[in-house]
């Protein structure tokens, strides 16, 4: 792996780093209201189910952002592109495999309540989407960045 300067990683490092601290504080604030709300309607049972469908959305949904940050030790290698890809792909193949193992897995339990963890689900997916949206729009980055621009070679250099 080619050593790589902070100067030199993707400008997307940032970004994927404060989704993933964002979306953690609200994961964890998401799984202490499902907690009160699942006891409050479902008992034990409701509990549960809101606790395991927020748990299962926010490790979904982290997986693709850790295999970017991931893939992105790599930047500035030739291979970076087929590497980057490799990572991410083979993530979302991991997570799709997962995420049908897990709800058969949690179907056939008999503590799961089906409506409370599809709403804590949907709500958490909700909640992480609109994390990564307030988090793009609040991070300075360039428009065009991770871009040099080649000299012109009957001007020379005009670095200088």
């Amino acid at each position: 792996m080619t050593s790589i300067t902070p100067a030199r990683r993707p400008s997307s490092t940032p970004v994927l780093r404060t989704a993933l601290v964002w979306g953690g504080i609200v994961t964890v604030v998401l799984l202490v209201v499902g907690a009160v709300v699942g006891l409050s309607v479902g008992g034990a049972g409701g509990l549960g189910s809101a606790l395991a469908g927020v748990a299962v959305s926010a490790f979904f949904l982290a997986v693709t952002a850790a295999s970017i940050l991931i893939a992105n030790r790599w930047f500035g290698d030739p291979l970076y592109v087929p590497i980057f890809f490799g990572i991410v792909l083979g993530g979302w193949l991991l997570k799709l495999v997962l995420f049908i193992v897990a709800i058969v897995v949690l179907r056939e339990q008999a503590w799961v309540s089906p409506v409370i963890f599809y709403v804590a689900l949907v709500v958490s997916v909700v909640a992480s989407l609109v994390v990564d949206v307030v988090v793009l729009l609040r991070m300075r980055i360039p428009s065009a960045s991770d871009v040099s621009l080649p000299t012109d070679p009957d001007e020379g250099d005009r670095r200088s």
